[in-house]
Formats: structure tokens, sequence, C-alpha cells
């Protein structure tokens, strides 16, 4: 489980996460809200020490980070051992094929035998619905097709969290549906996951646990259900403003 305690980032004078206090369940997905500017995407970047809050507390299994000390090397390849971050933009090697970009991390980072890690990286593109892709160079990919590769290539590292920043954000309809299917897919096999998003039917499909955070504080913490059925007025209106209808 990853739990934060009293985590606050700040960004000058501006406070971009005041006093978080969360916990994030294991073979489950969280997903966190908020409306632009409200600090999400700088809470799940912290989760992979993207980000360094001032202060604060983050546990991950039996690892512990204190962020009001200095955080060492040993500990940040530590904590990305165990958190996988996929990003809007894919961030995919371009020189490389499909296959060589699954099989990078586990062969030069987890230390794989290269056979090995090519024919989990097969399995995952089957997984993914893109078997026909392994010779393919990230170019010549659609937009939908490159973040479902991303999404592989963090599976194939074995992370105990996939952390998505608006993973579908910069995809039409037809392509974000795409990726949503296969990340619900991941969903349903409980792989641990903290996703950020603007799609309110996705997260209420897939959300175990929602946290609404605004203006860097949290201002709901607990179950999808709940969240969607909550008769408090500024969640009742964060909910309407995303689901507009004529």
């Amino acid at each position: 489980m990853i739990e934060l305690t009293h985590l606050t980032k700040r960004f000058g004078d501006n406070v971009v996460l005041n006093d978080i206090c969360t916990t994030f369940p294991e073979q489950e997905t969280t997903v966190i809200l908020g409306p632009s500017g409200s600090g999400k995407s700088t809470l799940l970047r912290s989760l992979n020490l993207l980000e360094h809050p001032e202060e604060g507390q983050y546990q991950i299994d039996d690892l512990q980070v204190n962020f009001a000390e200095p955080i060492s090397s040993q500990t940040t390849f530590a904590v990305r051992q165990k958190t996988e971050m996929v990003f809007q933009g894919f961030n995919l090697f371009p020189h490389m094929t499909v296959l060589k970009n699954l099989i990078e991390g586990p062969v030069h980072v987890l230390k794989k035998p290269k056979a090995d890690a090519m024919a989990e990286a097969s399995t995952l593109l089957k997984h993914v619905g893109l078997a026909d892709k392994a010779d393919a160079y990230p170019s010549q990919l659609s937009g939908g097709q490159a973040q479902r590769v991303a999404i592989a290539r963090s599976l194939a590292m074995h992370p105990h969290y996939i952390l998505l920043d608006e993973p579908t954000s910069a995809l039409d309809p037809e392509l974000e549906l795409e990726v949503l299917k296969v990340l619900l897919t991941i969903h349903e096999q409980q792989q641990s996951m903290v996703i950020v998003t603007h799609n309110m039917s996705f997260a209420k499909r897939v959300a175990n646990k929602i946290l609404f955070i605004e203006n860097g504080d949290v201002q709901y913490d607990g179950s999808a259900a709940g969240f969607f059925a909550s008769e408090n007025p500024r969640i009742k209106r964060f909910i309407d403003s995303m689901s507009f209808t004529i």
C-alpha cells in the first residue's frame, strides 16, 4: 500500500498540495479528480519522486521517504522500481521499435534475460491488441496505439503501482476508447493503479476509490459510489460541469 502523511508541496509562495494525508490501496484503482490547477498531477508525480514535496512522509510497502530530508539516488531508484509512470505524451523511444521499447527496461534495469523479456513483451503486445506492431516504430503508430504501447511497457516492469497522468487527454474519442478498454482490463486483473483523468464516465466505471482535490486540499477521499452519490454542493457542481449534456 502507498500511504502519504502530511504531504505539502509549494512552488514559491503557492501551496500546491496542502497537508495531504491519504492512502492508495493495493490491487485497486484510485482515481484523482479535480479542476485544472488543483494539484492532481503534482500529487501523482510525487508518488514517482518526479516532484519532491517539502514536507511529509511517503511509504510504499516497506520503503519510507521523509520529504523534509535529502532523498538519495538509491531511494529514488527503489521507489521507481515499484512505480511506473504513463504520461500524456507516451514518451516512447523514437529510435527503437515497439518490441525494443518494451524490453529495454526489463533487460537493462531488471536484468532479465533478453529471450525472456522478448517473450513477455510479445505476450503484453497481444494483451493490448498490438501483436502486429512489434517491429513498427513509434512514428508509425496512431496516438491510441502509442499509448497502449506505453501501458504495455509499464506492465513489462512489473511495478507495484502504475501511475497514469491524463493518459487519454491528447486523443480523439475513438482512440481514447481503445486505451480505456485496455485500462479497464488491467483494472479487472487487480493491478494497482492511480489515474488522473477528466473522463467522468471512465472514473465511475473503473475507480474503487476517488480522491477529489481542489486548491491543493483533499475535498473527498472515499468510494467511487459515495462520490457520485454525494450531496455535497461542490462535488455535485463538479460532476455536472464534467458531464455536460444539452
